[in-house]
């Protein structure tokens, strides 16, 4: 977050919006949006020819337009453009990762609107809270900003205060997009196989959660408390007697930006040693916790003197369901065997997948990747490159990764670029190597039990299918009928009698034309020659000869068949 000028002339940031101002404005960005699309799929548009590298240049000049354009509409829709980066069934991944760019970079407001909806929401006067009240702020977000404060006792604290009119501008934002929600769901071209109406209401729960800081300070206990035997990881407290919907006071913890190389080599803490914590806590987050930081970039992460790592502003949070052992051996399972059947049917048991139509476009893109990519070491692969693949195989396909899943995907390649910015040699595959080895080792901290029966049952499962397909059939042929029954190959059915009669009637509906034509002709000619016009008639009379000849050659062709 920085801090920008205070009160610039933004409609938005107006205490009085125009709600006929504001539609215009957004509709005019769709609308501007949806035309470059239109025109991006046009051949003649390009100068010189349509190439795969003039296509990549305009998506990314287009995806940058659409980034700027959502911070000039403010708040609300630098909080859609951060959730619709997670959506790259929709958006093509240049724009999935322009939108991932989205930071609160938006102006202050006063310190005297900010001290109004303090004391309007907690009750008291300023000077009975607060020995001490910066009014100039500490950093500036869409939803609010960030003041330093004391409290009486002596404590140092910051207190973040929501944006006035923040739930107004959402009220008249929000129902503006619904229209245009429903205008795309009726649409006949953009409205196939999307549910924009089901999209729109995800992103008003999100957003009305985020602007509900009383949610956000039990978020940063629950994370508090998951990391309380960590002490490599420090959340702040929250004093929840100055807290409300609108306001939230938290301990005042400064740090070194995890991004600012040069202070924390000033400060003598070893980058390569900060890069592995960030790593293995969110790996406790994901496979521990079920509950993580979705936004980790490096505004909300700082590192203290001695070393240790600062979590900053809980208000977007992910949960994720206990990694059972058993779905990720069948996981594994599928993808050793190179079952693309399996493997999403793991996947969609995982919560990692949504398929919303035919599963045939699907299968054939893991199956595609398993046959070709998984033979490379992962501890090679960068997690980013893996996102990048994912999301192109995702891409306007009738199949989805669900939010919480890309706000994994996205913090975890987040991660992996500050970790590479700390350590050039960080690699978060090997970091991640042994969390994975010990969990299908052990399980995960919900769930007990032996891997060996795990293990051995599912051998077994297996080896009693693979026999009991070898007795009845060839495992080929079962394989293929599969294939079929799932509509992955096509049967065309040639019958010679059928294709013989419709011949046969193709070549009488042709000779059917050709008598027509040498009977008019012959009339024709026939006219011509009573009215003393002989060489006209000659003419079509010798046309009339010519159609009647390749009648009877077809006819003839006819005839040979039946035979």
């Amino acid at each position: 977050m920085s801090v920008l000028s205070s009160e610039p002339n933004y409609r938005w940031s107006r205490d009085n919006y125009s709600e006929l101002a504001r539609t215009i404005d957004i509709w005019r960005t769709v609308l501007i949006f949806s035309w470059m699309i239109w025109l991006d799929n046009k051949k003649w548009s390009y100068v010189g020819g349509k190439t795969e590298a003039k296509v990549k240049k305009r998506t990314r000049k287009r995806a940058i337009w659409l980034r700027e354009s959502m911070l000039q509409l403010g708040p609300t829709f630098i909080k859609v453009g951060q959730l619709l980066s997670t959506r790259a069934d929709i958006l093509p991944a240049e724009s999935v990762e322009e939108l991932s760019k989205l930071q609160d970079k938006v102006p202050a407001f006063t310190a005297a609107k900010a001290k109004q909806i303090i004391e309007s929401d907690l009750a008291k006067p300023i000077d009975h809270m607060f020995g001490y009240f910066d009014p100039i702020p500490l950093a500036a977000a869409s939803l609010g900003q960030v003041h330093k404060a004391q409290l009486h006792t002596g404590e140092e604290i910051v207190v973040k205060v929501q944006r006035p009119g923040l739930l107004k501008l959402f009220a008249i934002d929000l129902g503006i997009l619904k229209r245009i929600a429903q205008y795309f769901q009726n649409h006949p071209k953009y409205g196939r196989g999307r549910d924009w109406v089901g999209i729109y209401e995800e992103c008003s729960k999100i957003l009305y959660q985020e602007a509900d800081y009383l949610n956000e300070g039990k978020n940063a206990d629950i994370f508090r408390r998951n990391f309380r035997g960590d002490l490599r990881i420090m959340v702040p407290r929250v004093y929840w007697r100055y807290a409300s919907k609108r306001v939230l006071t938290l301990e005042y913890m400064p740090g070194i930006k995890v991004s600012n190389y040069e202070a924390l080599e000033a400060a003598g803490i070893d980058r390569k040693v900060i890069a592995r914590i960030g790593a293995e806590s969110y790996l406790e987050q994901l496979l521990n916790h079920g509950f993580f930081h979705a936004d980790p970039h490096p505004g909300n992460l700082a590192v203290t003197a001695k070393g240790e790592l600062i979590f900053y502003d809980f208000g977007m949070m992910g949960q994720i369901q206990s990694i059972t052992r058993e779905k990720l051996l069948r996981t594994f399972f599928g993808i050793a065997q190179k079952d693309a059947e399996v493997v999403i049917n793991s996947l969609i048991d995982l919560g990692a997948l949504e398929v919303t139509g035919d599963t045939g476009p699907l299968r054939r893109s893991v199956q595609y990747m398993l046959d070709n990519f998984m033979g490379q070491s992962m501890e090679k692969q960068s997690v980013a490159a893996i996102s990048d693949d994912l999301y192109d195989i995702a891409y306007d396909q009738p199949f989805r990764f669900p939010a919480t899943f890309t706000f994994v995907m996205r913090a975890l390649s987040t991660l992996e670029g500050l970790g590479k910015g700390l350590d050039p040699s960080f690699n978060f595959m090997e970091v991640a190597k042994p969390y994975a080895t010990n969990l299908m080792e052990n399980g995960s901290a919900k769930e007990s039990g032996n891997l060996s029966t795990a293990f051995f049952g599912e051998l077994g499962r297996q080896a009693t299918q693979v026999s009991s397909t070898a007795i009845a059939l060839p495992r080929r042929i079962d394989e293929t009928l599969s294939k079929l029954d799932r509509g992955d190959i096509r049967v065309r059915v040639k019958s010679q009698e059928t294709d013989r009669l419709l011949r046969r009637l193709s070549n009488v509906g042709i000779g059917a034309i050709y008598a027509l034509l040498g009977a008019t002709c012959f009339l024709c000619a026939t006219l011509l020659f009573i009215n003393g016009l002989q060489i006209p008639a000659i003419i079509t009379a010798t046309l009339a000869g010519f159609f009647v000849l390749i009648l009877l050659r077809l006819l003839s062709k006819i005839d040979r068949p039946e035979r």
